[in-house]
């Protein structure tokens, strides 16, 4: 946890089953996720899980339609390496189970043009659900399609790229009007030679987070040392 009371919305990584307990140096991250590998949530094993079409995380199958394009499902991959390595979350950690202390994110305002280039290099692949999160046929241990459900181009369940951003994972993203550079949005991916943008975005957004917010992440850190021991 962040070590001054003011920055713990920082550089943080979320209770979740796949994260850290805190954010450091990974520098085998494979490919997509390489980014993050100065200051990653994840681990070398999870990045190269997140990389398949049919991975043990969350034991989703992104071809449940079938194949998806190359470019398609870079972005896909490139999400999964956001959602599990990013440090730069905390403002948008919501606790969901307070049993387990599980937590998601909620609200991630997205670039515009990560929504806009995500939508239209997934066009003309195929999904059966504009909701990922939930009500997949689990009976083979896989994500399939439950009954009923037909394979169609994205656009036919996402009709706009503010629509795939926002519904693919029950509001865990939100697309922002706001541009890459501009400090006021988070960009899923950027090139690994680069420094990270999203550490200025999280602090704009830390600053403006309401006190409930910093006493929910104190209470959260409390309960999960009340855990430990």
């Amino acid at each position: 946890m962040p070590t001054q009371a003011g920055d713990k919305l920082l550089n943080v990584c979320m209770n979740a089953r796949y994260h850290k307990r805190e954010p450091g140096p990974e520098d085998k991250l494979f490919l997509q996720c390489a980014p993050w590998k100065d200051n990653a949530c994840c681990t070398a094993t999870t990045s190269w899980e997140a990389h398949r079409s049919e991975s043990y995380l969350h034991n989703f199958s992104l071809i449940h339609c079938g194949l998806l394009t190359p470019s398609c499902q870079r972005h896909f991959i490139q999400a999964t390496c956001f959602y599990e390595c990013s440090p730069n979350l905390g403002p948008w950690i919501r606790l969901v189970d307070p049993q387990d202390l599980e937590e998601r994110v909620l609200g991630v305002p997205l670039c515009q043009e990560d929504c806009e280039e995500w939508w239209a290099d997934c066009s003309s692949s195929y999904t059966c659900k504009s909701n990922w999160h939930g009500g997949w046929d689990w009976s083979q241990g896989k994500s399939r399609c439950p009954a009923g459900a037909l394979c169609r181009p994205f656009p036919d369940y996402f009709p706009t790229p503010a629509d795939l951003c926002e519904k693919i994972w029950s509001n865990s993203f939100k697309a922002s009007s706001a541009h890459r550079n501009s400090g006021r949005c988070l960009q899923k991916w950027f090139a690994p030679d680069k420094e990270n943008p999203n550490v200025a975005v999280a602090q704009h957004f830390a600053s403006l987070a309401p006190a409930w917010e910093h006493s929910y992440t104190l209470m959260a850190f409390c309960l999960f040392l009340w855990a430990l021991f």
